[in-house]
């Protein structure tokens, strides 16, 4: 099996290198604004192509693909720490950052955006062992 991760992993260093670029700029500064607007997409994006990543993984475990298909996103976590792909409390995270999306998809405002920022050092570290995860099930 085959999972190409190019574009999570690029994802991943955009979000990365966004979030460092906004903690050396002025909070008022318009280049705040910028690399917040960065993160917060970033983080949107992650968060969408994890569950479809992590889905293509746990394929191989279910009885047929469109088992798998119909998993919604929290479902997708579940299964993944249940066949010991992530644990338990990467999956409480994962469901936290979701439920983070979720609260306030209609609310594109700062409120959003802080509340997105300060979960983003632990996502990106959970995004990158999802990745390293990801690439060893490819390679199993």
């Amino acid at each position: 099996m085959t999972i190409d991760t190019h574009f999570f992993k690029r994802r991943i260093l955009t979000l990365e290198q966004a979030h460092k670029l906004l903690q050396e700029s002025e909070v008022d500064s318009i280049q705040y604004e910028m690399y917040r607007s960065a993160c917060v997409k970033e983080f949107e994006l992650i968060l969408e192509q994890a569950g479809k990543l992590l889905k293509k993984c746990l394929k191989p475990y279910f009885h047929s693909p469109k088992a798998v298909d119909k998993l919604v996103f929290k479902d997708i976590f579940r299964q993944a720490a249940q066949h010991d792909l992530i644990t338990i409390e990467s999956v409480e995270r994962w469901i936290e950052y979701r439920d983070n999306r979720n609260n306030t998809a209609h609310d594109y405002g700062v409120k959003f955006a802080e509340t997105t920022l300060i979960l983003l050092p632990q996502f990106i570290q959970d995004a990158s062992a999802l990745e390293q995860v990801i690439q060893q099930q490819t390679n199993d």
